[in-house]
């Protein structure tokens, strides 16, 4: 005899993985990098400035998020709506200490 989280629990695991895009933006500086590296690695890595961008996967549960981390320089902002086609979520990252911008 199974119980109810176990029956719930099979029922999800047969529906298999599901693939989300998601997009990482905001100031540069803000810890996009940081953000992003923690949530795949689990820990805090040393970063420098983003110039394009990075993307990773981090799985959780059954998804596999593909995170697009983009860099945030004045000069790159105007490219991030090339990167908003197929995302399924945005992350905007902020920096709450960085009282002036």
């Amino acid at each position: 005899v199974l119980s109810m989280g176990a029956v719930i629990a099979r029922l999800f695991a047969g529906f298999g993985t599901k693939e989300m895009r998601i997009l990482m933006v905001g100031l540069d500086a803000a810890g996009k990098t940081t953000v992003l590296y923690k949530l795949k690695l689990g820990e805090i890595v040393t970063t420098i400035p983003t110039i394009g961008f990075n993307v990773e996967t981090v799985q959780y549960k059954n998804i596999n998020f593909t995170v697009w981390d983009v860099g945030g320089q004045d000069k790159i902002r105007p490219l991030w709506r090339h990167y908003y086609q197929n995302t399924h979520g945005v992350i905007y990252v902020v920096d709450s200490n960085d009282r002036g911008r």
